[in-house]
């Protein structure tokens, strides 16, 4: 079986993988969700991926799975481990060498025609449910800004296979938006589910179909 190493995005804690976790592991995966020092400001990508390294230890078989911010964290940790599967879930994708800061910008979001909420629960949890939701909303924390503008330390994209999945009603992230920028960055077209920003905790066991099907193509599953 396989160890998914399941990384969380922006102001966010590694609860957010729990039903995910729980499930992988009724399925007989291991699953590590580490949290990332997202709050403190001497942080900056680089001690996100020695956070990640760090709990993986000397676990193999490993399938990498970001979600959002996270896709800035991942392929960095998959130059320093030997990574099987690399999955983004409603990712930002960067570019070799870009800072956090200037994603916006380089990716054109501003232009997106999209519906504006300021109500956080509106924006990123609207198919989740209202108890899930308010305890996300309790366990969030405030996501440092301070090393943002540092550029990433990342070279090139790892040679390690890499899916993309994004939510057809994704209000943070237009699936428009993703399909264009999943396709400018990485060359490859994403899958889609119906979900909104935060599949984990709305379509956790069919997010963990997907990743246990995307692990099936690579041959990582054995007979499963």
């Amino acid at each position: 079986m396989a160890t998914f190493v399941l990384i969380h995005g922006a102001g966010d804690v590694g609860w957010y993988w729990h039903l995910v976790a729980a499930e992988l592991r009724a399925r007989g995966h291991e699953a590590i969700a580490p949290d990332l020092p997202c709050d403190d400001d001497s942080a900056g990508l680089p001690e996100y991926v020695d956070t990640v390294v760090g709990a993986i230890g000397e676990r193999t078989d490993l399938i990498v799975v970001a979600q959002s911010f996270g896709g800035f964290t991942a392929p960095l940790v998959c130059d320093r481990v030997a990574v099987e599967l690399l999955v983004l879930v409603a990712p930002m994708i960067p570019a070799p060498g870009e800072a956090p800061a200037d994603y916006w910008t380089h990716t054109r979001f501003s232009e997106e025609v999209r519906v504006r909420y300021d109500d956080t629960i509106a924006l990123f949890y609207q198919d989740v449910p209202p108890e899930l939701a308010a305890e996300a909303l309790n366990r969030a924390r405030t996501q440092s800004e301070a090393r943002m503008g540092e550029p990433s330390p990342l070279g090139t994209w790892p040679d390690v296979p890499t899916r993309v999945l994004i939510g057809r009603d994704d209000r943070l992230f237009p699936a428009g938006f993703l399909r264009r920028i999943t396709q400018e960055r990485l060359g490859i077209t994403p899958d889609e589910i119906d979900s909104g920003h935060t599949p984990a905790l709305s379509r956790p066991r069919e997010l963990v179909d997907r990743l246990q099907a995307y692990a099936a193509e690579q041959g990582l599953l054995g007979g499963h």
